[in-house]
């Protein structure tokens, strides 16, 4: 397989376009990644060395949305790989948006996927994805990569915040084509290149912080074919490399991603009162069928919360380490509705946005 080289002008797309002459565009957008984008290319690059035979050509590129580090650099010392200037942004727009259109409309693929640069695809992945958009008729195809975390906190709070992504949107509920439920990771979204632009591609979602979201309810409403499920054998990612990138992340997109994020809070917090209150009540009554009864609860209490952050799909470890960090999600999720709702504001990688809740 021949990766397409780089070229030097961006050709513009419409509804009305000819059919693509590749199957695939790989889309990276990508604002200061030097610590992960070089895995991420090479990772990708070697897919033409696993068996990927079901086109000509497919290409790679890299949006460089105005990055001030060597992520450039990185990319174009890596063969094969295009890199790209985001267009200049505009009012109303939210970079990663802006990017990822920016590479849409240079792209030449029947299919684009729009990928992160803190991924790292597993051999075969895109020849997979490929056959199971097509199996399953489906427009769009995200996949929720098998997160990496390093640290304590990240380890503690990725499975709470991760579980309840889940039981808000369960991935059977939302490829159901019955429901009305959509749901995408930005992190790996493939979608057929008519029905992108049909539905207005990035720019009908612009000033969305949660853009894949947003774009996957497009294609639902549309009736055109959602899939969405958990894929660790396909692809993972380190989204965060310390906890300050994690708390402005989750910030950004806490109150966005569920409905009362006040609420959630207060639900949340009722089970660290529960896991504090309850020991002491076993200190303080003596009978010991009042003992053994708090003693009881307590315990139920500990499994209710591991169980439910074992939906999350994290290491039983980290689940267990969860109930420590529940304080911290209910602090986000008052933090991320404070900066949508009162201060309507939220920043993210250097750029200030305003609130969407």
């Amino acid at each position: 397989m021949v990766l397409s080289p780089a070229r030097s002008k961006v050709n513009q797309h419409t509804e009305s376009s000819a059919e693509a002459p590749l199957l695939l565009s790989v889309i990276i957008p990508a604002r200061n990644e030097e610590e992960c984008i070089g895995a991420c290319l090479k990772s990708l690059v070697a897919q033409s060395r696993a068996g990927f035979e079901l086109a000509v050509d497919w290409e790679i590129l890299v949006v460089n949305d105005e990055s001030t580090d060597t992520t450039e650099a990185i990319a174009k010392a890596i063969p094969g790989v295009t890199v790209l200037a985001a267009n200049t942004l505009r009012r109303g727009w939210t970079g990663k948006a802006n990017a990822a259109w920016t590479g849409a409309q240079a792209a030449v693929g029947q299919w684009l996927l729009f990928t992160d640069a803190d991924t790292v695809h597993e051999p075969g992945n895109l020849e997979r994805a490929l056959r199971e958009a097509r199996k399953a008729d489906a427009a769009m195809l995200s996949y929720s990569p098998r997160q990496i975390v390093t640290g304590f906190w990240q380890r503690a709070l990725m499975p709470l915040v991760f579980s309840e992504l889940v039981l808000a949107y369960p991935p059977a509920k939302v490829t159901d084509p019955g429901s009305r439920l959509a749901a995408a990771n930005g992190q790996f979204v493939l979608v057929e290149r008519r029905a992108y632009f049909n539905v207005g591609g990035h720019e009908a979602v612009a000033d969305s912080l949660l853009e894949d979201v947003a774009l996957a309810r497009l294609i639902k409403r549309r009736k055109l074919g959602l899939r969405f499920r958990y894929a660790p054998e396909a692809l993972s990612t380190h989204m965060y490399r310390n906890f300050g990138a994690m708390a402005e992340g989750w910030t950004k997109n806490l109150a966005l991603l569920f409905g009362n994020a006040l609420f959630l809070a207060a639900w949340r917090m009722l089970d660290v009162v529960l896991i504090i209150v309850l020991p002491i009540l076993v200190l303080y009554f003596y009978q010991p069928i009042a003992r053994v009864a708090f003693a009881i609860l307590w315990l139920r209490t500990l499994w209710r919360v591991y169980s439910r952050a074992a939906k999350s799909n994290f290491t039983a470890v980290d689940c267990a380490l969860s109930v420590v960090a529940i304080p911290l999600f209910c602090a986000l999720l008052v933090r991320s509705w404070f900066h949508h709702t009162i201060k309507r504001r939220v920043g993210w990688k250097g750029r200030t946005y305003p609130g969407n809740a």
